[in-house]
C-alpha cells in the first residue's frame, strides 16, 4: 500500500499555489488542476492538493502532522529546503543526516510541517 494523495489546508490559496508552483517547477508534480477551492499537483506516483477547507472554517496546521517528500538526492533535499525558505516558509531542521534518511525540515506558508529527505545510508 502506498500513499495516493495528500492534501493541506490553506488560507490563502494564491499565496499556497504560487509557494508549491516554485517548489516543485524544476522537480516533482506538475499542477493538473485548479478549482476556486482546490489546486491539484500529481505526477507518476502521487498526487497533492492544497484547499480552503470544506467547513468554511480557517485552516489550521496539524499539531504532528507532516508530509514527506521522498526525493532522488542529497542535493535535492538542500535545494528544496533552501528554496522553501525563500519563498517564505520557516526551518524546521537543517539538511542533516539522520540514521540512512538525509532529510530537512520546514513549514509553509500555512505553517504545515514539510520533510524532504532521501535514503542514502547510514
Amino acid at each position: 500500500m502506498k500513499i495516493n494523495y495528500f492534501v493541506l489546508g490553506t488560507n490563502d490559496m494564491t499565496a499556497s499555489v504560487k509557494f508549491y508552483d516554485s517548489l516543485f517547477e524544476q522537480k516533482g508534480p506538475k499542477q493538473v488542476l485548479a478549482t476556486d477551492r482546490m489546486t491539484y499537483w500529481q505526477n507518476d506516483d502521487m498526487a497533492f492538493a492544497v484547499a480552503l477547507p470544506f467547513d468554511g472554517e480557517s485552516a489550521t496546521n496539524g499539531n504532528g502532522t507532516m508530509l514527506g517528500f521522498g526525493v532522488d538526492s542529497a542535493k535535492e533535499v538542500e535545494r528544496l529546503h533552501k528554496k522553501a525558505i525563500e519563498l517564505g516558509g520557516s526551518c524546521e531542521g537543517e539538511p542533516n543526516q539522520r540514521g540512512p534518511y538525509f532529510s530537512a525540515y520546514v513549514r509553509d506558508l500555512d505553517k504545515n510541517k514539510l520533510c524532504f529527505g532521501c535514503i542514502t545510508g547510514a
